[in-house]
């Protein structure tokens, strides 16, 4: 690796601890303890399949409570690099001074204004077009609520070992029930029925490429909507709003490359799982889209009506996104309450 990696671990481990100790505990109950069950898996390096036991984990949760609590008002500390220190949310210096090192950062802020870091292992890089891809692998030091995929400027990252524990956690709470859909559709096809370990490893190196083309579809929403959409996003004080305005966007990155990308390439177990993932606000904005993949009959030749509903949802949320940027906060909010006003 490099010199003084055990220091950048710990660096952005403490950064990571910090955010956790303010916005961990921002989440229902039942999110929360399945989030920290799963980070007790990755801390303690337990295969998927295998129960973390009860009690441990209940002390182990207690004890890192009373950790945040302590920290909890601490500032964020400065990452060490190749004798360099750089401000934790600078990620593309990191990562220009990592270049050659085999390790990958990760900084942002994310949904409800929570800070996300990590630290691991590259395992691609390659540049898309315009966007470059890095695929991380291992990872060395990372917060409760692992994001799979994210974009900072042009470049997309993409985080293995988060998605794949994203993909177990679909894949177990459908195996409860076993309803038919778009997850047992996708599950099925990536072979979950008969070798579920192995599916879900199948199905995270298949999923990469759908994250990382719903990044470039980020990527290409935010040069559409202009630099005001952050400052928009970041100006919110409620929740509401924020999700509505999310929502608008994410569906403009997906009918404007990550659906057209996945019906290029004939990718329907790809597809079926993006629409079992296809819930919320976002969905509810969409009918037409729903109404589509009922009808399309993915894989026997029903491309062409899913490819004509994100046609016509970039030109609906492009539209709507726009708007929502000459609204103020309480405008957006009132919206969200009633989203089939504003739906396709």
């Amino acid at each position: 690796m490099i010199t003084g990696m055990a220091a950048l671990v710990n660096a952005v481990q403490t950064n990571c601890d910090i955010a956790d100790a303010r916005h961990a505990r921002d989440v229902s109950l039942c999110t929360y303890l399945l989030g920290m069950r799963e980070f007790y898996r990755w801390e303690h390096e337990l295969p998927y399949g295998v129960s973390p036991p009860r009690e441990e984990v209940g002390r182990w949760i207690a004890e890192r409570e009373a950790r945040w609590d302590e920290i909890v008002d601490e500032d964020f500390v400065v990452v060490p690099v190749a004798g360099h220190e750089f401000d934790p949310f600078a990620a593309q210096q990191v990562n220009a001074a990592l270049a050659g090192s085999g390790l990958v950062y990760g900084a942002g802020v994310g949904r409800f204004h929570k800070p996300h870091f990590f630290l691991g292992r590259l395992a691609r890089d390659e540049q898309r077009g315009e966007a470059r891809l890095l695929v991380c692998g291992c990872e060395y030091a990372r917060d409760v609520s692992a994001i799979p995929a994210a974009s900072q400027g042009a470049t997309v990252i993409v985080r293995r070992e988060a998605l794949r524990q994203w993909l177990w956690e679909k894949a177990e709470g459908w195996n409860v029930k076993q309803q038919d859909g778009a997850l047992k559709s996708a599950l099925v096809a990536y072979g979950f029925d008969v070798d579920p370990l192995a599916a879900i490893e199948r199905m995270t190196d298949g999923e990469i490429e759908t994250m990382a083309l719903h990044e470039e579809g980020e990527i290409a929403a935010g040069r559409l909507l202009g630099s005001d959409w952050p400052r928009k996003l970041a100006g919110f004080g409620g929740k509401r709003a924020e999700l509505l305005a999310r929502a608008v966007r994410d569906n403009l990155a997906d009918c404007m490359v990550t659906l057209p990308g996945l019906l290029q390439r004939g990718a329907e177990d790809s597809l079926h799982f993006w629409f079992s993932t296809f819930d919320g606000m976002r969905r509810e904005m969409f009918p037409r889209l729903v109404t589509a993949y009922a009808d399309s009959a993915v894989g026997a030749g029903g491309a062409a009506i899913l490819l004509d509903a994100a046609e016509a949802g970039r030109a609906h949320f492009a539209a709507l996104g726009l708007r929502l940027l000459d609204m103020d906060e309480h405008g957006i909010e009132s919206l969200s309450r009633d989203p089939a006003t504003i739906a396709l």
